[in-house]
């Protein structure tokens, strides 16, 4: 009986400690570039035809949330400050420069794939997720007013919020039992129109990459 216990003790101990290392909570911070890969359609008129517009990209830092079910299954929420992108003409009117500035709030959630042994240092994983992207502080520049409203009053416009999908590439590095690093590629699919106060507006697909890297913590 006594040994039986004792069988029963260490493998009770075990599991506990397995499922220990198999789940927890995990948080991150560190620096993410995101570029925007526009796909502009043109500015509806009155404009020159072929109007169209380009973002460039910024980089901020980010904080991320997690959650390890299991020794392959984790979630994500990642958030981090605005960023802040220049918007230049594209297309027709391509050598005019900047036509204004907006900021972006893109948080993600994602479902995340780790691969190998939990007791491999270093481990590929794959991420799928959802991202919803809020736009504020659009402010349009001199030469947006002259393209759209010239002589007129400075023109102004929003942005629509939007959602879309996104996957992710990244290898995560155990430091010890506690600390990490990670290192990401991140793709996501946006449509959104920007709408005018002089009544144009214009279909654009953002599709940003973003690259991440970050140190965190588990516990």
């Amino acid at each position: 009986m006594k040994s039986i216990l004792k069988i029963v003790a260490v493998t009770a101990l075990a599991f506990t400690a397995s499922a220990a290392i198999a789940q927890g909570w995990s948080v991150k911070v560190g620096v993410n570039k995101l570029t925007p890969k526009v796909s502009s359609g043109d500015m509806t008129a009155p404009t020159l035809p072929g109007t169209k517009s380009d973002v460039g990209p910024d980089t901020q830092p980010i904080v991320a949330l997690g959650y390890q079910y299991n020794d392959n299954i984790a979630v994500e929420l990642d958030l981090g400050l605005p960023y802040k992108h220049k918007l230049y003409g594209a297309g027709a009117i391509a050598g005019v420069g900047q036509i204004g500035t907006v900021e972006a709030l893109p948080p993600t959630i994602f479902g995340k794939y780790l691969f190998l042994d939990a007791q491999t240092p270093v481990r590929p994983f794959v991420g799928l997720g959802l991202t919803y992207a809020a736009f504020q502080k659009e402010t349009g520049s001199g030469t947006l007013t002259a393209l759209t409203n010239p002589g007129g009053p400075g023109t102004t416009f929003k942005v629509d919020p939007t959602f879309g999908f996104a996957v992710q590439l990244g290898g995560i590095y155990d430091i010890n039992e506690e600390w990490f690093a990670d290192v990401s590629v991140t793709k996501s699919y946006l449509k959104t129109t920007t709408k005018f106060s002089t009544g144009q507006t214009i279909d654009m697909k953002l599709d940003p990459v973003a690259l991440a890297v970050a140190v965190g913590y588990k516990f």
